[in-house]
C-alpha cells in the first residue's frame, strides 16, 4: 500500500488556514484604496496590528499602535504577507545586568571621558 507524504513546505508556526487566506482588516484596506484613487500620500493611523500586510499596501506608510504609541511603518515589497504588528514593537529593550554589561559601560565612558579631555587641551593650545 502507498503511503501519502504530508506537504512539508507549510510551517508549523502558520496560525490561518490556507482555504481561509490571509486576514486583512477591511476598514484599512478600503482606506489604502481611497489614498489610492486620491493620490494623497498621507499617513494611516491603524490600531489593527494583525491585520496581514497586502501588495496594495506597498509604499504607503502605517501609523501602528503599539500600546504606547504610534510607530510609523513604510511598507516595503518585501514585507508583503507580514502582519503590521511585527514591524512595531510592544516592548522597549533596557539592557543586559551584571557585572560584565557594568564593565563594559565604565569602559565606554573612561574612553568617551578620555576624548573629552584631549579635545580641551587642543584647544587650550590654539
Amino acid at each position: 500500500m502507498p503511503i501519502k507524504l504530508i506537504q512539508a513546505d507549510i510551517s508549523i508556526t502558520m496560525t490561518r488556514s490556507l482555504k481561509k487566506g490571509p486576514y486583512i482588516d477591511e476598514k484599512l484596506l478600503k482606506k489604502v484604496q481611497k489614498l489610492r484613487a486620491a493620490k494623497k500620500e498621507e499617513p494611516i493611523k491603524t490600531w489593527a496590528r494583525d491585520s496581514t500586510i497586502s501588495p496594495e499596501m506597498i509604499g504607503f506608510t502605517f501609523l501602528v499602535h503599539n500600546g504606547k504609541e504610534f510607530i510609523s511603518v513604510k511598507v516595503q515589497e518585501s514585507m508583503v504577507g507580514q502582519r503590521l504588528g511585527e514591524f512595531s514593537p510592544t516592548t522597549k529593550f533596557f539592557r543586559h545586568g551584571g557585572r560584565m554589561q557594568r564593565e563594559l559601560e565604565a569602559k565606554v565612558a573612561e574612553k568617551e571621558t578620555e576624548k573629552m579631555t584631549a579635545a580641551k587641551t587642543e584647544e587650550k593650545k590654539k
